[in-house]
């Protein structure tokens, strides 16, 4: 009897994991096949067709949006990481800076819009005029609270003694940091500048405060978009994002597992 009571238990488990899991996804597989439809939205499966992608190679609007979210995400992957880093590196040497590096914790436990009307206040406050440059600072401010973190821990694993065997060898600190610590920490911030890209790429919380409205990312312009009328348009690009941002979390899940030797 018990043995049957566990194999019914072990059914009853897989049964409401497998609902779970298909509620999960089942909004993103019909995305995925209705933008095949041959016919516009709101309208029931007629056919199969690539029209809405071929239209989309030829919509000017979505790819400057597309270059202004590239160019957004890049230049914060770029000043987290090389300042995430930094202040990791020079933290361990400094007590004060040391004893304010888990502040940056509270970016991931802070809801993102709270962020972003404080950093649209500031922008007010001081003078800057919204657009890239206010987005990126918002951006990099949000990608700091994933960037020290994982760095942090990484840099806590190092064994010390690498450093110090580098400067009683002559080196500078700078020259060690960039020859010892830094080639043992390129897994972790290139993991970290993975999760950054696609945090930045795909926000639309900081961008709708502090871009301004001079400036468009990809997903302002999908919600300009859905104003005016959702366009089969939208599926097609709304997929293309799906495979992209999901490759970019594969190549994240990658660097994450994968293990430091000789270390």
């Amino acid at each position: 009897m018990a043995v049957v009571n566990i194999r019914s238990l072990r059914i009853w488990n897989t049964i409401w994991v497998v609902l779970f899991f298909g509620f999960l996804y089942l909004p993103l597989i019909i995305l995925v096949t209705y933008s095949f439809n041959a016919a516009s939205f709101p309208s029931p499966w007629v056919g199969g067709t690539l029209r809405w992608y071929r239209e989309l190679l030829f919509d000017y609007a979505i790819w400057e949006s597309l270059l202004n979210s590239l160019f957004v995400a890049l230049a914060s992957v770029f000043l987290s990481c090389t300042m995430g880093v930094l202040t990791v590196f020079w933290g361990m040497r400094n007590s004060y800076v040391r004893r304010l590096i888990t502040h940056f914790y509270l970016n991931l436990m802070l809801p993102e819009i709270i962020i972003a009307v404080g950093l649209l206040h500031i922008a007010i406050l001081i003078g800057i005029p919204l657009g890239p440059v206010t987005l990126i600072i918002a951006h990099t401010v949000l990608g700091l609270g994933y960037v020290i973190p994982l760095v942090y821990d990484r840099y806590q694993e190092l064994d010390k003694r690498l450093m110090e065997a580098a400067l009683d060898l002559g080196a500078s600190p700078l020259m060690a940091f960039g020859s010892v610590i830094l080639p043992l920490l390129k897994t972790t911030v290139f993991a970290a500048a993975t999760l950054v890209f696609i945090i930045s790429f795909d926000d639309f919380v900081c961008a709708y405060f502090c871009a301004g409205s001079t400036f468009q990312t990809l997903p302002l312009y999908i919600l300009s978009m859905l104003r005016v009328g959702i366009s089969p348009e939208v599926g097609a690009l709304s997929t293309l994002l799906l495979v992209f941002c999901s490759a970019l979390v594969v190549v994240y899940a990658l660097l994450v597992s994968k293990k430091p030797r000789g270390v």
